[in-house]
């Protein structure tokens, strides 16, 4: 099946049965997995693949862990809507074990854990959230008895993959911040083996959705970067795509909150906004399903950075970013030669047009600026003639 046109599909009834198990119509379901297949960049055909994975393979289980941080990142999953928190749970994956959505607690919960671990040796996948603290063999964080660094080396051992979810869990974090009294460290570090890493404050739900479904496809993660971050989801920086890029090309910039051109829309780049240097696909996808402009820069607050180490919540909101990737595009012809010979054809025709708009800029320059002189000179004279008249009458 993964080799067919998507469109082909319509008429399997393992697809009539997998929409109508995540309430979507057939046609909204095999939308879902086009989106899918696109937000992950893969490949003509892979959107009948992802149907077929969805609609046949067995659900991936997945192990859930809390530890130090604020539960945003569940926050985020609860709001998913494309399919919606109860479908994913129940139809897409099986998350069998979630401290803050299980209805089990205390001796239960644990022992769901335990047997989701024996059933699924080998196969399930380990969610963490937050960071891990490591300070005085690690007492700040305990769950059932056991400390945060037990029990993630003790279901990272039989796990198929381990993603970190989140800011906290990715590299620290806010609880990291000086003077991090806690020692809070990320999944990686404590695991001391490269895991994949969803950063974010909170992340996207459809690029960890995205991840898992990769997964269920493929039976491998997406590719990732250096940082152990999906690259179909922080190839980019913020700036790249960002909404508010034109106003910053053409040097228009809010400079206080408020101001008329932060009421106008205009870039926040002077206000302190990171999204020259950080990797991310918020302007892309966006947040909550809601249409165009939800997300912080669509709302008007500069971007924190808080996908990237040393930047979320360790520097300071108000300074201004480090430029990153800017510069002409490839598209512009060199101005000289790379053997020296002389100017290109095609740098010499961009050298025409820019001497020619520069001229007409300074022709109108100075135009208005004679005008600017000529105006000033008559009103200087209307005042000489009224001071002169003034005096006549006396």
């Amino acid at each position: 099946m993964a080799k067919q046109d998507l469109m082909l599909l319509e008429s399997d009834a393992r697809i009539d049965a997998a929409a109508t198990r995540l309430s979507m119509t057939r046609r909204e379901f095999l939308q879902f997995c086009a989106v899918l297949a696109t937000t992950l960049g893969l490949p003509q055909g892979a959107d009948a693949a992802i149907a077929e994975a969805v609609a046949t393979k067995k659900r991936p289980s997945v192990i859930w862990l809390h530890f130090q941080e604020c539960t945003g990142c569940t926050e985020s999953l609860l709001r998913a809507e494309h399919p919606a928190l109860e479908k994913l749970i129940l139809d897409v994956i099986s998350l069998d074990y979630h401290e803050t959505l299980f209805a089990a607690a205390g001796h239960q919960i644990e022992a769901a854990r335990l047997q989701a671990m024996s059933e699924n040796k080998g196969k399930y996948l380990l969610v963490i959230e937050g960071a891990i603290p490591t300070k005085d063999g690690g007492i700040y964080c305990k769950i059932g008895g056991k400390t945060a660094i037990e029990l993630a080396k003790e279901c990272a051992a039989d796990a198929a993959a381990v993603i970190a979810i989140g800011s906290c869990a990715s590299w620290g974090g806010m609880p990291s911040t000086d003077p991090n009294p806690t020692g809070a460290s990320s999944v990686s570090q404590v695991l001391g083996k490269p895991v994949v890493t969803i950063p974010g404050c909170p992340p996207n739900p459809y690029n960890f959705l995205s991840s898992v479904v990769n997964y269920l496809t493929f039976g491998a993660l997406p590719a990732v970067d250096h940082l152990g971050r999906p690259k179909f989801a922080y190839s980019r920086l913020v700036h790249e795509n960002c909404e508010r890029r034109a106003h910053f090309d053409a040097g228009r910039f809010a400079l206080e909150f408020g101001d008329d051109a932060h009421r106008h829309g205009f870039c926040l780049y002077k206000l302190g906004c990171k999204g020259p240097e950080t990797y991310a696909n918020c302007p892309t996808i966006q947040f909550g399903d809601m249409g165009a402009g939800t997300w912080p820069i669509g709302c008007g607050h500069p971007c924190i950075g808080c996908t990237e180490q040393g930047i979320g919540f360790q520097k300071p909101i108000h300074s201004l970013a480090k430029m990153k990737n800017i510069q002409p595009g490839v598209f512009l012809p060199g101005i000289v030669e790379q053997k020296g010979v002389g100017v290109t054809l095609g740098a010499a025709a961009v050298l025409a047009a820019v001497a020619g708009v520069a001229a007409g800029a300074g022709v109108k320059f100075a135009k208005n600026l004679g005008l600017s002189h000529e105006a000033e000179e008559m009103e200087r004279a209307k005042k000489t003639g009224k001071s002169n008249s003034e005096s006549a009458e006396v």
